[in-house]
């Protein structure tokens, strides 16, 4: 049985990652690039690259084929495009990026670091309405909060 981060290591066996800087450059250099982010709606409504296209990661594989109520036509007529899966911190991407893959598309890199990497490369985040996000305030959004239920039991709350 794997975890998941032994899972996500599978996957980077086939797919290939980016860092922000090599993003920046592959957006100058091909402006049909497809950005696309898989977190949650919510997640994607606080902030997202400028440009990308939010699918979340749950419906993925139906958004990608004709014929479904999540169907993205945008996304269908990809699979020979160039397209940089992003996530928040890069591990979902990498999960999203081989299924891609898997459904036959060519040209699929993953962002390494996500998009708090995006954000931690000084580049510009904006919101559901397109407004330009502080990337100060941006920091308090990327910090991971944990519940307690959250955590790993120590081995006396295991026992019991």
């Amino acid at each position: 049985m794997k975890n998941y981060l032994q899972l996500i290591r599978h996957c980077l066996t086939d797919v290939r990652e980016i860092l922000p800087w090599d993003l920046e450059e592959r957006l100058e250099a091909n402006p049909d690039l497809l950005i696309l982010d898989v977190r949650e709606p919510d997640e994607f409504a606080a902030m997202h690259i400028a440009g990308s296209m939010n699918v979340p990661r749950g419906i993925l594989e139906s958004a990608c084929e004709w014929e479904y109520e999540e169907t993205e036509p945008e996304l269908a007529r990809a699979r020979e495009r160039e397209i940089v899966v992003v996530c928040r911190s890069g591990h979902r991407s990498i999960l999203a990026a081989n299924s891609l893959q898997v459904l036959g598309y060519t040209n699929v890199v993953s962002l390494q670091t996500g998009v708090r990497g995006w954000k931690d490369y000084e580049q510009p985040l904006v919101d559901g309405a397109g407004n330009d996000i502080d990337l100060d305030e941006a920091d308090v959004y990327f910090t991971p909060t944990l519940r307690p239920d959250q955590r790993r039991p120590s081995p006396e709350d295991q026992a019991a």
